[in-house]
């Protein structure tokens, strides 16, 4: 399984440039495709760290980029690039803020992500990621995100970390959640992998040009440590399998109406 998704982004990184700017360094020497996952001040503590855990278990080699990363914001930063991740955020961190603190980056702007993506590179927006993918934001959406907990209807009110019920693919699924946003979006080649209780999208996958967005309001990437801080039943497992599930859609390497992930 991760074997053909490596081939599958192994071409899209072919297609996206040569070597990644910034740091001097080629692609991995052991052909593992390259994603590049963003830490800094918009990120939350931990979160690139746990992205990068998911997508090595996905098949990536992984370099963050950031104010105090070897590899910083800059036009040829994304050259060569499989994916570009952008994680979680503070709790409690408005998204404003985290647009914010990410405009302050040296070298960064929003056109040098879109442009990467509209090319045929990829993008996964993780919570807070996946609020930045609308407006404010990248806005690399076919629609908008917005805040799950606030819309009518939802199956939580606050901002607690917990678990939260989706259908991934129409099979039942718990999955770590913080404050995640929903997905507003409608358009030729949307995916929508998995509904909120009342069906609001909850993870979503759609073109942007000749590439991917990939967004989730919940957590895949949650490690187990997550789940104990909070005395929530560990699903972390689970949700590594559903995320392979995400990055392999993301890719192209699942048609829509494939098997989905396996139940735990």
């Amino acid at each position: 399984m991760r074997a053909a998704l490596a081939v599958v982004l192994a071409v899209v990184a072919a297609g996206c440039g040569g070597s990644p700017g910034g740091d001097g360094q080629a692609q991995p020497a052991d052909g593992r495709p390259l994603a590049l996952v963003y830490r800094g001040p918009a990120a939350c503590e931990g979160c690139p760290e746990a992205a990068r855990t998911m997508l090595e278990h996905g098949g990536f080699a992984v370099r963050y980029v950031g104010p105090r990363e070897r590899l910083r914001f800059g036009p040829s930063a994304l050259a060569g690039v499989a994916l570009y991740v952008q994680p979680g955020g503070s709790n409690g961190q408005e998204v404003s803020t985290a647009w914010e603190l990410l405009g302050r980056e040296s070298g960064f702007s929003p056109e040098l992500v879109r442009a990467y993506v509209r090319g045929g590179g990829r993008y996964l927006g993780l919570c807070m990621g996946g609020y930045l993918a609308g407006d404010p934001g990248f806005d690399l959406l076919p629609g908008d995100s917005g805040q799950y907990a606030r819309s009518p209807g939802a199956s939580v009110s606050d901002e607690r970390d917990r678990l939260v019920d989706v259908l991934w693919r129409g099979r039942p699924q718990r999955m770590y959640f913080q404050d995640g946003p929903y997905f507003d979006v409608d358009g030729p080649g949307t995916q929508v992998l998995a509904r909120y209780p009342g069906g609001r999208p909850a993870v979503v996958v759609a073109p942007y040009g000749a590439g991917r967005v990939a967004v989730s309001g919940p957590h895949p990437e949650a490690p187990g440590d997550w789940y104990r801080d909070y005395g929530l039943p560990d699903e972390s497992e689970a949700g590594l399998a559903l995320g392979e599930d995400l990055l392999r859609t993301l890719t192209g390497d699942t048609a829509p109406g494939a098997a989905p992930a396996p139940s735990p």
